[in-house]
């Protein structure tokens, strides 16, 4: 399933194979590694590529939706997507947004987008995210979409050889937005 989805300044479509450089160019960002954890640093244009390769597959096997968040006039500004557990109606929201983008509300904005698609056509009943303690803007994302916040996992992923702390979050579809 190809989707694309628009709002008011955004535009998330399926990822080109065209678009890996500029992914590469994004994603290589150290502060971007610190505050994902499945992106390596450095982040190479053969990570991007393969990423971006697998995508398709991912999508008709509906386990997984990733968006290219572009603006209007087509710039690349980051990534947003579901990783979905069909049986179970839920899936994990992750985003990263460039670092020369932070701070305009792109994260917001996608999500809310990507929010509707879940509990739309996805038909899907939790939506749960983690984020790393020390992103408090990644929680504050969170939480103006609606994500109540679950608890803290101590020491739940190994991230550079390192256990880090999680803070779940999750919002289900009854839950007001």
């Amino acid at each position: 399933m190809s989707v694309t989805l628009d709002t008011a300044r955004l535009r998330l479509r399926p990822f080109r194979p065209d678009d890996a450089a500029e992914v590469a160019r994004l994603a290589c960002r150290a502060e971007i590694a610190a505050t994902t954890l499945a992106i390596p640093h450095p982040y190479t244009l053969a990570d991007a590529e393969a990423w971006i390769a697998g995508q398709p597959g991912a999508a008709a096997s509906g386990s997984a939706f990733l968006f290219a968040i572009t603006d209007r006039s087509g710039v690349l500004l980051g990534t947003i997507g579901l990783h979905v557990v069909p049986i179970h109606r839920r899936a994990e929201l992750g985003y990263w947004i460039g670092v020369e983008h932070w701070g305009r509300g792109y994260a917001t904005e996608a999500g809310r987008a990507v929010l509707d698609f879940g509990f739309g056509p996805l038909a899907l009943n939790r939506i749960e995210a983690h984020a790393f303690p020390e992103n408090p803007a990644s929680s504050r994302v969170l939480e103006k979409l609606g994500f109540r916040f679950e608890g803290l996992l101590r020491h739940h992923v190994v991230k550079g050889g390192v256990p880090r702390d999680g803070r779940f979050y999750a919002v289900i579809r009854s839950d007001p937005r």
